[in-house]
């Protein structure tokens, strides 16, 4: 299975020798510390090039902010951010169909990629949309108010001016951490639960493995992928990333099918219809270190701003209230590549509101770091 996933640009460090009729692949050990959804995504990387791979993660795999966002496969306002983080966006966009098709195939568990289109609302930013999706080649228009009653009649107040993206789609994230975790399991990585790792193996400025809760463990590379704990991994040492957490809260309404049909954006709160029916509204934006606790105001808030919005949701009640830290760095930029300073030392992390989206691309690209591949 592993051989037949290897593109051509992978099998430069294949060799050509062979015992008993099987290639010999030089195998790395690699320790991923962090078991969110950035981290999964890295160890299916490297696992299926071939190589031998650890994960540690301090709680439960996927069980952070990997599981508490909305699955959103588009970041907000895409035109906001920098060029970079859409390049990433749209790598990961262009694989992501095919990508749950395969984990939902090999693992029985459907992460429910659905491409239902994302409506927003920011009508003063519709030229740098336009200009933006031009450059970028993504399917993006300026609607008027029927159109927009048109695609979600359940919206209050439909806008006039409002942006519609057609080809965004969703994953159920909680489904899809559960996919991957099954599926990197079925490649052969050693998943540990509940074992922190608190400190690295260092050895004349390279880092030769870790030291976690319940033991010591080597390895010829090791990356951080611990989201918004990635700096606290990197605390000790030299140049640790400007990685902080900043809170962010849910509501989960249990609805019918139907009852909502689109993604709709405005002013950083969204609805998102999952196929079940089931809708998510969010999220706020809340630096309060690593509080994870829900408040009544944020529920209260979230209600009101969702009832208003979307009057239907009144009729169904509010099944879950959650809250996750989202990994925050500068200009949501993550940061992806070599420790500047500390050998055989990699990152991935600090994707803020968009570890879903760039995950496929980061992880890629990181490990195409790893394992010295042209990137």
């Amino acid at each position: 299975d592993r051989l037949r996933r290897f593109p051509d640009e992978r099998c430069a460090k294949v060799s050509h020798s062979c015992v008993s009729g099987r290639l010999l692949i030089p195998m790395n050990r690699i320790i991923i510390v962090g078991g969110g959804v950035i981290g999964l995504l890295t160890a299916h990387e490297l696992a299926s090039a071939g190589h031998a791979v650890t994960l540690f993660e301090r709680g439960e795999t996927g069980r952070e902010s990997s599981w508490a966002g909305g699955g959103i496969v588009s970041p907000l306002f895409p035109w906001r951010y920098l060029d970079s983080v859409t390049a990433l966006a749209s790598w990961s966009q262009a694989v992501y169909p095919a990508f749950c098709a395969a984990l939902a195939e090999h693992t029985g568990i459907d992460p429910e990629y659905t491409e239902n289109g994302l409506i927003l609302i920011a009508p003063d930013e519709a030229d740098e949309a336009q200009r933006w999706a031009a450059q970028h080649r993504h399917a993006l228009s300026l609607i008027d108010r029927d159109t927009f009653h048109h695609l979600e009649p359940q919206a209050a107040e439909p806008a006039d001016a409002a942006l519609w993206m057609p080809n965004v789609g969703q994953v159920r994230n909680p489904r899809l951490v559960r996919a991957l975790r099954q599926r990197v399991w079925q490649l052969g990585v050693d998943v540990r639960t509940g074992d922190a790792v608190v400190d690295l193996l260092m050895t004349d400025g390279r880092c030769r493995g870790v030291r976690s809760t319940s033991g010591t463990l080597e390895a010829d590379a090791v990356a951080v992928c611990a989201g918004a704990w990635s700096a606290k991994v990197l605390a000790d040492y030299a140049a640790p990333p400007a990685i902080h957490p900043i809170r962010g809260q849910m509501l989960l309404f249990k609805a019918p099918p139907g009852t909502i049909t689109r993604m709709v954006l405005e002013s950083n709160r969204y609805v998102i219809p999952r196929r079940d029916g089931r809708t998510l509204f969010g999220s706020t934006i809340e630096d309060v270190g690593f509080d994870k606790q829900t408040t009544e105001a944020a529920r209260d808030e979230l209600y009101a701003i969702a009832t208003a919005r979307f009057p239907v949701l009144k009729q169904h009640p509010v099944e879950a209230h959650w809250a996750g830290l989202r990994p925050s760095s500068p200009a949501g930029v993550p940061f992806i590549g070599r420790h500047p300073q500390i050998g055989n030392l990699f990152v991935n992390a600090g994707h803020f509101r968009n570890g879903i989206v760039l995950g496929p691309a980061s992880a890629h690209l990181v490990a195409d770091l790893v394992l010295d591949r042209q990137p």
